[in-house]
């Protein structure tokens, strides 16, 4: 049965992306190792679950880290699995991080929340499952069959038809040793305020001050008043992709958005979709994507007709509308003139590569902000713990302004060439420079382009005015509001906080 298996999962990974079939050095026939190994830290379950528990069933290890974007690509192929085989495949996470804030168990547990996992999942901050499996990349998937010999592993994105198909095949096959039972899951609350782990926000144009915001958690959209109250919230709150009215329209955890003084512009992010709220009559309607993961951006192409790739920040410019497809490390843009979709910059390629639009390279893009001017596009790159600049006039280039590499992160001042960020998801253009949500540093940043230096926002040193202080936890959505205000969105607290630059105080605007 081993070589059939072996024959399956080459077919499934045939055709995909960033794929590769290994065997690990435990080899096929090998008993798996154990995961309930001492010092580690579960989730979802009251107890570790020991490989001997597990015999009688099929079990796929998840390896994956909470910022990675292909590992969040697989958390409902999985999903679709738990579903379909609850008591015959037992889907185990294994978090094995690359950033220093990721080995957190509050970090751990805020994604597993966040991206509403309810599988057991082991927290590795050390990555000692991951060094006696032989994993090598993120994702990685483990296969292992019911009588606990680890059958091969999937390195990558798998193809979630030829994915399905495969385990099907391995239960039907595996039916004579197969001896159903459910795991105990014990999954962790959801969070049960206002906001649920929020992501961008950005200014309504207009004599009127109002902000959107994209409440990621609960699938919505939410027009506020310059007070922080609601004034209208777009979504059944449901996950799904349903146009029409606001209160029957579904979005799937968006993340990004900008608005127009007639419309809300939409990165539907877990639809692969750019979505158009009408501010006059509510109505939410698709403007590009098929609702399916999609592969690079090219020439240009019918938007409804172009598959995305988890698109999470916009940014406008008169008819134009540039976006983040994190799913292909591009920068995409939006023709609203003649509903057409194509690559803006990036070659497609996981990377940090300055240049022409088409060798740049850009690592999971997830924040933008337009200069003043309308000549340059910043990009906040979270996986290279970048901030890039797109020069917006033919011929378009991209450069980095403060970064290194994929595995150059930290929390670092100085001069552009040598300061750090970590992981950040949200950029914004200041008056005097750029401010950034440097998201694992759990900070603003500032970025003098003049001086092209980095440091704490207005040298730090703010005083927390709440009644209850609470310390700002992963920011994804940062804006300047003139010279004296600026609000973070402090996802990880599920909350809006405002500082004051003049005072040297912030508070929570809204919660």
């Amino acid at each position: 049965m081993t070589s059939s298996l072996f024959r399956a999962l080459r077919l499934l990974v045939a055709g995909t992306w960033l794929l590769a079939l290994t065997a690990p050095p435990v080899g096929a026939e090998d008993t798996a190792p154990e995961i309930a190994q001492p010092g580690l830290q579960w989730f979802n379950v009251a107890a570790p679950v020991p490989m001997a528990s597990l015999r009688g069933r099929i079990v796929v290890l998840d390896f994956w880290t909470e910022g990675c974007i292909n590992c969040i690509h697989i958390i409902p192929i999985l999903r679709d699995i738990e579903t379909r085989y609850p008591d015959r495949v037992a889907v185990i996470g294994v978090h094995s991080p690359k950033f220093a804030r990721e080995k957190s168990a509050t970090s751990v547990s805020d994604a597993i929340r966040r991206y509403e996992i309810h599988h057991p999942v082991i927290h590795d901050p050390e990555m000692r499952l991951w060094q006696v499996y032989g994993v090598e990349a993120w994702p990685t998937l483990v296969i292992i069959g019911a009588d606990g010999k680890v059958l091969g592993q999937v390195q990558g994105e798998p193809d979630p038809e030829r994915f399905r198909q495969s385990i099907a095949d391995l239960v039907e096959r595996s039916a004579a040793q197969l001896k159903p039972a459910r795991l105990a899951l014990q999954p962790l609350p959801a969070p049960s305020g206002r906001f649920s782990f929020p992501a961008k926000l950005k200014p309504v144009p207009g004599a009127v001050r109002r902000w959107v915001l994209a409440d990621a958690g609960h699938n919505q959209i939410v027009l506020l008043d310059d007070r922080g109250n609601d004034l209208r919230r777009f979504g059944d709150g449901t996950a799904g992709l349903v146009d029409g009215a606001s209160g029957r329209a579904r979005f799937n955890h968006p993340q990004g958005l900008i608005a127009s003084s007639d419309a809300i512009f939409v990165a539907d992010t877990g639809n692969h979709a750019i979505r158009r709220i009408d501010l006059a009559s509510g109505a939410v309607s698709i403007l590009a994507g098929t609702g399916q993961r999609g592969h690079g951006l090219g020439a240009a192409q019918p938007a409804l007709k172009t598959a995305l790739a988890s698109p999470w920040d916009l940014e406008l410019k008169t008819q134009q509308l540039y976006f983040a497809n994190a799913g292909t490390h591009q920068i995409g843009v939006l023709s609203l003139a003649d509903g057409k979709v194509s690559a803006l910059a990036g070659s497609g390629a996981e990377a940090l590569t300055d240049g022409g639009a088409e060798e740049a390279g850009f690592a999971q893009p997830s924040g933008l902000a337009m200069s003043a001017d309308g000549g340059t596009l910043y990009v906040a790159d979270a996986e290279s713990s970048a901030i890039r600049a797109i020069a917006l006039r033919a011929p378009v280039r991209v450069k980095t302004l403060v970064g290194a590499g994929l595995f150059d992160f930290g929390r670092v001042d100085g001069g552009f060439s040598s300061a750090r960020l970590q992981h950040p998801l949200g950029v914004a253009v200041a008056e005097e420079g750029l401010l950034v949500a440097d998201t694992y540093n759990s900070t603003i940043r500032a970025l003098d382009l003049q001086r092209r230096t980095v440091g704490e926002f207005d040298g730090g040193g703010f005083t927390c005015v709440d009644p209850v202080c609470i310390p700002t936890r992963e920011p994804a959505g940062i804006v300047a509001d003139g010279r004296d205000r600026v609000l973070l969105v402090d996802t990880g607290n599920q909350r809006i906080e405002e500082y004051r630059p003049s005072a040297k105080t912030y508070r929570t605007w809204a919660r």
